[in-house]
């Protein structure tokens, strides 16, 4: 049995304290990492919106996953499915810009299965999405410039 400590956060629980790329991919102890995402922050829907558009735009889908997860775990009851498809279509462009191009498309199709019912709430441009998720899905065969695949998740924005 290991009987290492485990790594906390600030509140007591567990968390790889192990720096972590820009697709969430941990980095050996010491080196240098892109600063988290904070965990369990409330936003407005326009606020996670903007956010998470920032951060797939700089190419890093995984931070934005988690700002969609933040979204799910603290909205409306009746939005949690929304912010949860949006969630996986950002770890599927995470697994395919990290090279698992199977698991990629199975969380793009996912996500846009999970969000395609919704009928663009915040200015979310539904219909481009899961035609992008559906695209992208169909053609990754390697690993993907994130960045340069982000979706645009309004028109707004």
């Amino acid at each position: 049995m290991d009987n290492a400590p485990r790594d906390r956060d600030a509140e007591g629980r567990a968390r790889n304290a192990r720096p972590r790329d820009g697709l969430g991919r941990p980095l050996p102890y010491g080196t240098p990492g892109v600063e988290r995402q904070p965990e369990g922050v409330v936003r407005t829907p326009g606020q996670t919106l903007t956010e998470a558009q920032r951060l797939l735009d700089a190419g890093m889908p995984f931070h934005a996953h988690e700002v969609f997860e933040d979204a799910w775990k603290s909205g409306p009851e009746a939005e949690r499915e929304l912010w949860r498809g949006l969630a996986q279509l950002a770890v599927g462009l995470t697994h395919a810009a990290r090279g698992n191009t199977a698991g990629g498309a199975r969380l793009l199709l996912r996500g846009a299965d999970r969000i395609a019912g919704y009928r663009d709430p915040y200015d979310i441009d539904v219909t481009g999405l899961t035609a992008w998720a559906r695209e992208l899905a169909a053609r990754v065969q390697g690993p993907v410039d994130a960045g340069a695949e982000a979706p645009r998740l309004t028109s707004a924005l």
